[in-house]
């Protein structure tokens, strides 16, 4: 290549010159060579590299500084990306594109707002950058600056005339950005120049919202003190709320559910109602599937959230309780059971869904509290059927392991829990433990005088327990083997023999059920 093209550099020229500028006077003639050998445009790629030499030497030769890579990314974009102040005031000085986007939509500005670099983005907006600037999501520069965190960079922006209520496609402003992070000075910021604290997304978030349910407590803190309502909750045109969360639930919940005990008290102590239940449950009712979620599928089962703040979860209930939450608070009939099992939650306490999950620490909690062991559910079911697996649908997905059903059944009983009160339904706790594949639960009764002529009859669904072990149930349609064992061991104890599962295809079909086994 070189050939047909000498380099024209005279180096005899700079004999005379001083060995300190020798480096100097060597870069520019490799520049100058270098350029008139056609590798000017590959500037992108020297900036892509860092070797900031190179780009510097490019600059003084003149060469095309917005060339650009094959996506349209130009030294100016690689430039900001690396948080080069000085080449980027180089670029700019040279003429550079301030506002030059690559394919993707990107501007320098955006990378900048990214790095969170107050310099370099004062350099780009004195040089003509737009401040409203957006990606291809809708997301504004002020949006990016308000999640990176940096004060100075979002001023800088605001003093250019960067829209502070622009919204990207999800609706979402830089206020609601910066209150996810927890960045209250920024939101402070954000809020002196006119930000709308309560703007409102489709799914029913607002500012507020984002900050609870991440745990920002100074973000928390700052909004409240600038108008947002500590009682605000998830209000959607949805009947049952948005993706994330339903509809009702408050800052409280949201802080809670995710282990901000510490918080979710804070915002308590600041106003919000401590037996809030317009999201169909109160705090101390969600607390239970809080402290033991459903296992799931997974053989690791799925943990509670780690807890964030001084407080733990058993701490809080003391705590919000104290605050005036009431231990025998009863949901209503809109709130459902959903995964959490088939009893019904109408008229449930906290208490009796402690039991369903087998949380004898929240259980005796709860009780040294003032909440009423014995209150059962609009069905007449007990604790006790609770704890002892009443309409689990999953044996192996549902809290509670079996032992912990064991030493939960064993407290109730001691506070004087009666074994043998059968439900509306015609269910006992017998029936409980067959859902639920509790065999050592299922001899506790017996030990403990469960009657065989209340619990061996059939249910409003046509199931003993016997045949609920067998597999005739919804959900899960397996049988349980050492169920229907300690089940019929029991009966024959009593005298009774146990019948012989009938052809389950012979069976009528309950409506919603299919009973044949899967």
């Amino acid at each position: 290549m070189g050939a047909d093209m000498p380099c024209k550099c005279q180096p005899a020229q700079f004999y005379t010159i001083h060995m300190f500028d020798l480096r100097c006077v060597l870069s520019l003639l490799a520049t100058q060579c270098f350029i008139q050998l056609g590798y000017a445009g590959d500037m992108p790629t020297s900036a892509e590299k860092q070797d900031w030499p190179a780009v510097s030497a490019q600059i003084s030769a003149k060469a095309d500084l917005n060339s650009a890579q094959a996506d349209g990314t130009t030294a100016l974009h690689w430039a900001a990306y690396h948080d080069k102040a000085d080449i980027v005031t180089q670029l700019l000085a040279a003429g550079a594109e301030a506002d030059a986007a690559n394919r993707y939509g990107i501007t320098p500005l955006l990378l900048a707002c990214q790095n969170g670099s107050e310099e370099i983005v004062r350099s780009l907006l004195n040089a003509g950058a737009d401040a409203n600037v957006r990606q291809r999501g809708g997301e504004t520069a002020l949006m990016i600056a308000s999640r990176t965190g940096k004060p100075g960079v979002v001023k800088a922006l605001l003093e250019k005339g960067a829209k502070v209520d622009a919204e990207d496609r999800e609706d979402q402003t830089a206020v609601m950005w910066a209150a996810a992070e927890g960045h209250a000075e920024v939101l402070e910021l954000l809020i002196q120049n006119g930000a709308d604290v309560n703007h409102r997304l489709k799914s029913g978030f607002t500012s507020l919202l984002f900050a609870a349910r991440e745990g920002k407590a100074a973000a928390v803190r700052m909004l409240l003190q600038h108008g947002a309502d500590v009682k605000d909750a998830i209000v959607t045109e949805e009947k049952t709320g948005g993706r994330d969360a339903p509809n009702g639930t408050s800052a409280v919940l949201l802080a809670m559910e995710n282990g901000h005990f510490e918080l979710a008290m804070e915002i308590i102590k600041a106003g919000a109602d401590p037996n809030d239940i317009r999201s169909g449950f109160t705090a101390l009712h969600a607390i239970t599937w809080v402290r033991k979620p459903p296992h799931g599928d997974d053989e690791s089962g799925q943990p509670p959230p780690d807890t964030h703040g001084k407080i733990s979860s058993l701490e809080f209930i003391r705590e919000i309780v104290k605050a005036g939450a009431n231990p025998n608070a009863l949901l209503g009939p809109e709130a459902k059971a959903k995964a959490f099992g088939a009893i019904s939650f109408n008229q449930a306490t906290p208490f009796l869904l402690a039991c369903r999950n087998a949380d004898l620490p929240m259980m005796k909690l709860l009780v040294e509290l003032g909440a009423d062991p014995h209150k059962p559910n609009a069905d007449g079911s007990t604790p006790l059927m609770a704890a002892a697996g009443l309409g689990c649908y999953a044996p192996d997905e549902e809290a509670g392991t079996e032992d912990e059903c064991v030493d939960a059944c064993e407290y109730l009983i001691s506070l004087g829990a009666d074994i043998n009160t059968v439900d509306k339904k015609h269910q006992t706790a017998m029936h409980g433990a067959a859902y639920k594949s509790l065999p050592k639960v299922a001899k506790l009764l017996a030990a403990n005088g469960a009657k065989i002529d209340l619990w061996n009859q059939k249910n409003d669904r046509g199931w003993t327990p016997l045949l609920i072990a067998q597999g005739f149930r919804p959900g899960n349609f397996k049988p349980s083997v050492p169920t229907i064992e300690a089940i019929s061991q029991i009966m024959l104890a009593a005298g009774v023999q146990p019948p012989p599962p009938p052809d389950r295809d012979a069976l009528p079909k309950k409506k919603g059920y299919d009973q044949r086994c899967s």
